[in-house]
């Protein structure tokens, strides 16, 4: 047996190796834990330096025009043309009063209109027999002119009586006094012609009041027949049944006995972002858009607006911060998203929840490299 194979070789030989595993192991461990940190440092620096591109938000529902349609005439509802979700298009009759009363005052007022050309050409008429007595007592004022200074002659000559004189100058004032008086009327008569004794009665202050008039009444006959004022579909109608009355919107402080109609057309999203994720957005960037009732479907839109003011600017009662203890709260800003396109045809609703993506094109990687 050699020396090498001498059983005190081997037992020196076997620590020598099981330090050596242990050796190794503690050396794999080492770098297991430095390279785990290092590869988890790298990937959260790359997320970090990758990220801030996307401004994302839960907090956002589908917008539409909606109106609740009324009339500015109050009256008794006499029929009701539309259902709850039907679809109408702009002019389509929505629901009528009765007509009668509104007919009524139109008739009064085309009456007090043609009374109005009455007048007037009754004015003209009087201005013209004015003028015409006017003529004939001016002619009266120059035969008492004339017979009077014959009796002051002749009574230089003592050829009448005093009594004859006076009674000859009382007739001449009493026909100057006249004449005056008709003038007088004539400017009245005159003055109800605007100056023209040829005005046409369609120019007369009368004639133009009562055809005001007639135009209300028209208005007021015409809004007793309520229209759609854009395509959409109806709702809230149940409310609105035959024989209610409906007051007129220019009557009372809110809106009595409509009929609520919602646009097809012209939806958008409407997002309450955190003012801290508004840093890089700006209008006009790209949008996606996913709506919670379709999971499937991808919309995509632009930002088309940011408010100027948060929600609690707009706020009846804003919050006040006048005592020490105050906490610090994000504030929302209301972001108006336009919808462009859809990948697949499906319909909109009002108030549907929707979740929002905007594509800042900030990345911080680009910020950091520009910054060295």
């Amino acid at each position: 047996m050699s020396a090498v194979d001498s059983p005190a070789s081997a037992a020196y030989e076997a620590p020598r190796s099981a330090a050596s595993v242990r050796s190794s192991k503690l050396r794999l461990r080492r770098i297991l834990m430095i390279g785990g940190v290092a590869l988890f440092a790298a990937v959260a620096a790359a997320l970090y330096l990758t990220g801030g591109r996307y401004a994302e938000s839960d907090n956002a529902y589908v917008r539409a025009n909606k109106l609740m349609v009324s009339t500015d005439v109050s009256g008794l509802v006499a029929s009701v043309n539309v259902h709850e979700g039907q679809q109408v298009k702009k002019g389509d009759i929505l629901f009528t009063l009765n007509p009668q009363p509104f007919q009524i005052a139109l008739d009064n007022a085309k009456a007090a209109l043609a009374q109005a050309v009455q007048d007037a050409e009754s004015t003209r008429a009087a201005y013209r027999a004015a003028i015409g007595q006017i003529a004939a007592q001016q002619a009266q004022v120059t035969a008492n002119k004339s017979n009077y200074d014959r009796y002051v002659a002749l009574a230089k000559q003592n050829a009448v009586a005093a009594m004859q004189v006076d009674n000859a100058r009382a007739a001449l004032l009493s026909s100057q006094a006249t004449v005056a008086s008709l003038r007088q009327n004539a400017q009245t008569e005159l003055a109800k012609l605007n100056g023209n004794p040829d005005l046409p009665a369609e120019q007369t202050p009368a004639y133009l009041k009562a055809k005001a008039a007639v135009d209300e009444a028209a208005r007021q006959l015409d809004h007793a027949v309520v229209r759609a004022p854009f395509d959409g579909t109806v709702g809230e109608v149940d409310s609105l049944q035959v024989g209610t009355l409906v007051i007129s919107a220019m009557s009372a402080f809110t809106t009595t006995s409509a009929v609520g109609l919602i646009a097809n057309t012209g939806m958008w999203i409407s997002a309450d972002m955190k003012e801290t994720d508004l840093t890089h957005v700006r209008n006009g960037n790209p949008v996606d858009i996913s709506i919670d009732t379709y999971p499937g479907c991808k919309w995509t839109g632009h930002v088309q607006s940011i408010s100027a003011g948060s929600d609690s600017a707009f706020s009846a009662l804003p919050a006040e911060n006048a005592s020490g203890n105050w906490v610090k709260v994000v504030q929302r800003i209301p972001v108006r998203i336009a919808i462009d396109h859809s990948e697949c045809d499906r319909p909109l609703r009002a108030g549907m929840s929707a979740v929002i993506a905007i594509d800042t094109g900030h990345r911080r990687w680009f910020r950091l490299l520009n910054g060295l």
